[in-house]
């Protein structure tokens, strides 16, 4: 008979050459299959599995082997202790980019009038929880992509965000004219010849959203150096980047005309993000 505690111990078994944490995929995708939870493996691991349990456990396993990432099967992850929807359309979210959301909130006044935008908002991570967290901030957040777009707005909606607004532009191009305390951004920032392309989940992510041209820093460039134009004075730019980047960021930074430049390691003590802030208005429009 074809038990939970059996067919985990084969699953595990088969996954072991594909992932990094065999057992717990597989728990994960056949509470998945059978629309449990999984305290409910441990509790009736000697049960027996439906034929249509097995067979989509089995579908699941198999996309797994060939590199899915989990959070594409389960069509969720967590970011900031709230469960966002995902798909292949947008990035998944990752623990590096809760640092911006730490950095973000020292900013931000909770009695006071504050106005922020998140570019290239993907699923919506940032500027949701950032809206969620600073109810009287008003929050703008913008994508190229419809599709990511699409699973922003169903995030706002799922988490009752209405302090939000959602705008399909190329960076600021489709923005109102307004000015902004602070602009913050994870952009893509891989250079199209890193090795790290082809390993783990990024090989299933959308290309558009991790690579830049010039070396990963062409999208830092043009924020950069766009959102001086639109920062009031004394306004904050937060800009997510590769840990080798670092230096190229703070240049960047600088030749943009920002003061008080920043870099702040994330967790694993990794130049991540780079902030800078607008003493003399660039002007908007």
């Amino acid at each position: 008979m074809h038990t939970i505690k059996s067919v985990l111990a084969k699953a595990a078994r088969s996954l072991s050459e594909h992932t990094d944490s065999p057992v717990l995929d597989a728990e994960v995708l056949l509470c998945l299959a059978l629309g449990k939870p999984r305290p409910y493996l441990r509790a009736w691991c000697d049960k027996g599995l439906e034929p249509d349990q097995l067979s989509s456990f089995r579908a699941l396993i198999k996309q797994r082997q060939q590199g899915t990432p989990i959070a594409y099967l389960t069509g969720s992850r967590e970011f900031w202790s709230r469960d966002f929807t995902v798909n292949p359309d947008v990035l998944i979210p990752r623990p590096d980019t809760e640092l911006l959301i730490e950095l973000s909130l020292k900013l931000i006044p909770a009695d006071q009038p504050y106005t922020l935008i998140d570019l290239g908002t993907g699923s919506g991570i940032i500027a949701i929880t950032l809206a969620a967290q600073c109810p009287n901030a008003r929050v703008f957040a913008t994508d190229i992509s419809p599709a990511a777009l699409a699973v922003a707005k169903l995030n706002a909606h799922k988490h009752q965000i209405g302090n939000i607004q959602f705008f399909q532009s190329d960076w600021f191009a489709a923005v109102p004219d307004t000015p902004f305390n602070l602009v913050i951004s994870n952009p893509p920032y891989i250079a199209e010849d890193d090795i790290h392309l082809q390993q783990g989940d990024v090989r299933f992510e959308p290309q558009s959203a991790l690579i830049a041209a010039d070396q990963g820093l062409s999208d830092i460039k043009t924020i950069a150096g766009t959102a001086r134009r639109h920062l009031n004075q004394g306004g904050h730019l937060l800009i997510e980047h590769g840990y080798n980047q670092q230096q190229a960021v703070q240049g960047i930074f600088k030749d943009s005309g920002y003061d008080e430049i920043q870099t702040y390691n994330d967790l694993s003590g990794q130049p991540r993000v780079t902030a800078g802030c607008s003493r003399t208005t660039g002007g908007t429009g």
